[in-house]
Formats: structure tokens, sequence, C-alpha cells
């Protein structure tokens, strides 16, 4: 019978290379919860890429907010859930944030606009932000509240980085999460960029979008110093947003149509330099 804690890493391995790796550069007796949070986290994240109508992702978002606001819930024999319930109670994580994480992902499920600038850092607020805020709370819980700062704009870098990676899937699905507002600031409307057509404004767009995403990052980089030692491998992830701003720019429009997502081997190494160096 396999290992529980070796259960979860397998798991996190399988859905999100990057935080298993984290994951691995953290203290050895922090992963199991680490794992755990990750892997639930990285769980949420792609019911859009498992259920592709909106309905039964929402009654799968729900199973989550039910296991979790359970007061006596045991995870009823899902070895993911039990690792995630053993970890909030070892760590007293707060259940609120997990469970506006999960509502956070209902977003996702469908392909409404993403208004402005303020919905967009809410979104990654409850999302990327907060599991950044979690994780530390695992790694040290005294020092957590210090780098909050950080981690929010930490974890807006962090969500613009994705979405570029992502942009080609989720055209391909009608989803758009670049902000309306910039996309009016750059002559783009959402058709044209959802059908591909005018690539310069396109590639005003995205370059923006990178813009804002490095703006964030400058802000987290600005407090590092609000970063304990022992909190640091919650912000090693954050390492991985620059470089994919760097190849979006570049790309411009053809973001849409090909990965920005930099080979595993640099992603790997760029993490292993961030967690020596302490800086990201």
């Amino acid at each position: 019978m396999q290992d529980p804690d070796a259960q979860i890493l397998a798991i996190l391995r399988d859905t999100d290379r990057d935080r298993y790796l984290a994951c691995l550069l953290s203290p050895a007796e922090k992963q199991p919860s680490l794992a755990a949070l990750y892997a639930f986290y990285a769980e949420i994240g792609r019911v859009r890429d498992l259920i592709h109508e909106p309905l039964p992702g929402e009654i799968r978002l729900q199973w989550w907010r039910d296991i979790l606001e359970k007061d006596r819930s045991t995870g009823e024999g899902h070895p993911l859930a039990e690792a995630l319930l053993q970890c909030i109670r070892e760590h007293r994580l707060p259940v609120a944030v997990l469970l506006n994480m999960i509502d956070a992902r209902i977003f996702d499920l469908y392909d409404d606009p993403m208004q402005d600038r303020s919905a967009l850092e809410g979104y990654a607020g409850e999302t990327a932000s907060a599991l950044i805020q979690l994780s530390s709370l695992i790694l040290d819980p005294e020092s957590a509240a210090s780098s909050a700062e950080a981690a929010g704009h930490a974890g807006v870098a962090q969500t613009i980085a994705g979405l570029l990676m992502l942009l080609p899937t989720h055209t391909r699905r009608g989803q758009v999460y670049l902000p309306a507002e910039l996309l009016r600031a750059t002559g783009l409307e959402r058709e044209s960029l959802l059908a591909g057509r005018d690539e310069e404004a396109i590639g005003r767009a995205v370059r923006a979008f990178c813009g804002l995403g490095r703006d964030h990052l400058a802000k987290a980089r600005q407090n590092i110093g609000s970063i304990s030692a022992k909190n640091f491998p919650a912000f090693i992830p954050v390492a991985l947003a620059e470089p994919v701003f760097d190849r979006a720019e570049a790309a411009g429009d053809r973001t849409l149509q090909h990965s920005v997502q930099p080979p595993q081997w640099q992603r790997q190494w760029r993490m292993w330099r961030a967690s020596r160096r302490r800086r990201f």
C-alpha cells in the first residue's frame, strides 16, 4: 500500500510540476502539508480542463466546499481531501480563505469578461496570493503576516504569467482574462482577440498585460525584506514569472498561437537558484 504522503506528492507531481519542485525545495517536515495544499489548488484550478460544462464544474467545486464546511469531515475516503483536512487542522489554516479560493474558481467555468484591473487583482488575490499566504502559515506562522503585502503582489504577478502561458488554450475556449479596460486602452476588442485579428493591437495588449505583471513583480521584490527565511519557499515559484514576461513580450501577438512557457529544465534551474539566493 502506497504511503499517503507519497501518494499526495505523486498527485502534485502529475498536476503541478513546478509547485511539486517548490515543495521538494521546502523543509522535509513541511512537505506533506505543502503538497496537500498545492495539490488541492491544482485540483480546483483544472476543473475546466476536466469538465467542460459549467454546471458539473460547479458541482465538483461544491463538493470541496461541503468537505471544508463540515466540522467533523474526514474527507470521505478521498486521499487528497483527507490530507488537506489534516493540513488545515495541523496548521490552523483559515477555512474561509480556502472557500473564497473555491468561489474564485467559478469564474474559470464560464466565459464572462474580466472587466477591469481591480477584478483581475481580486481574482489573483483569492487564488495565487492566498496560496502563498497559506503556505507561509505552514512554513513560519509567526512571520506570515509580515509578508502579506509581498504575497499579494507576487500572486498577481504569478497569475498574469500563468494566464499568458494559457492564452492559446483560453482563446480557443472563448475565454478572455485580459481586463476589458486594458483591451480598450490598446485599441482591441474582445472578439478581435478571440479571432486573432489585428495583430498589432494584440501585440500591444499582450505587452501591456506583461507590463501589469512586471509592475506587481517589482512591488513584490520591493517587499522581499519582509519575507522570513523560513517562509521564502512559499515564494519560490514566483521566480518563474519574469521569464514568461520576457518571452511573451518578444512573441507579441504570436502568444495566442504558441506557448511562452520556458522549458522544464530552465524552470527547475530558476527555482533552485531562487531557493539558494532567496531572490525571485
